[in-house]
């Protein structure tokens, strides 16, 4: 299975403040422990939302908003997407994560095409293989 592990943003984060050479050293050691054991697919950091937008979709005109947006815990500063068996062995890497002082991490499970049952046709599936595979070549 696949999950999108979710590092929430905090006021930190949101003023754009950079981690320092100890926890980046940290996080790449950790990174790297991910990668060599095949789990870690992706992973990245995000810039603070004043620096990105939000369209809000109602009706038939779309409205562009313009960041920082408020809440700063429900934001997010950064994410993996990791191959796991289950839940519990992603939840078993995350501890492992050289995070303190009250940093919150989300873990979800990404949808796979299995997932979606009948409702995929041989149709939309096969679509969807070729955008994967286009998707993938961009990269």
């Amino acid at each position: 299975m696949r999950v999108l592990v979710l590092v929430k943003a905090d006021n930190t984060t949101e003023a754009g403040q950079l981690p320092s050479t100890e926890m980046l050293t940290k996080m790449n050691e950790f990174n790297e422990q991910l990668v060599n054991a095949g789990v870690m697919q992706m992973g990245e950091g995000l810039h603070p939302s004043s620096r990105g937008k939000r369209v809000r979709f109602s009706g038939t005109n779309p409205k562009v908003l313009d960041g920082p947006f408020q809440n700063a815990k429900d934001l997010v500063a950064g994410f993996w997407i990791w191959k796991v068996r289950s839940m519990d062995e992603a939840v078993q890497w995350l501890k492992k994560a050289p995070f303190d002082g009250g940093a919150e991490v989300e873990i979800r499970p990404i949808f796979e095409t299995e997932d979606f049952g009948d409702e995929l046709t041989p149709e939309l599936r096969a679509q969807e293989e070729r955008l994967r595979a286009s998707a993938a070549a961009n990269l």
